[in-house]
């Protein structure tokens, strides 16, 4: 049996993790990696979830994002904190969305934009970080 707690599996006591379920052996995770959900009955991902939200599943495997995708949607916030800073959405490549900052220039991130994973969690907000893998576009070159 296995309880998840956001991305990660713990097995209970006396339970086995195996390759064979698809889960990772507790304690083999990367702490530089980005994990995911997918569900065993209709293959979706999902980020940070109990239940599959399209089949209502509770089989689900976890695994290691490639950490590549495409900013979704990006704006600025200046609320609740010193200085501006960047949220954005990012459809990762595995089929996924997840929640966390671009590192850049603040107005030269756009949706269609694609980036990496730069750091799984921020020391400060605990949100995944990101970064361009092209140069934004310059309308000044």
């Amino acid at each position: 049996m296995y309880h998840y707690s956001g991305s990660v599996a713990h097995a209970d006591a006396g339970s086995k993790a195996g390759s064979a379920t698809g889960l990772l052996e507790p304690g083999a995770r990367d702490q530089d990696a980005l994990y995911f959900q997918r569900c065993t009955w209709c293959g979706t991902a999902m980020f940070h979830r109990v239940l599959c939200p399209v089949c209502r599943g509770s089989e689900l495997r976890t695994e290691r994002s490639a950490g590549t995708g495409t900013v979704r949607h990006s704006t600025v916030v200046h609320r609740n904190t010193p200085a501006a800073r960047n949220v954005s959405l990012i459809e990762m490549s595995e089929g996924f969305v997840v929640r966390g900052r671009v590192m850049g220039p603040l107005i030269g991130i756009h949706g269609g934009d694609r980036v990496r994973l730069s750091t799984a969690k921020d020391p400060v907000r605990g949100e995944p970080v990101f970064q361009l893998v092209d140069e934004p576009y310059s309308a000044w070159s």
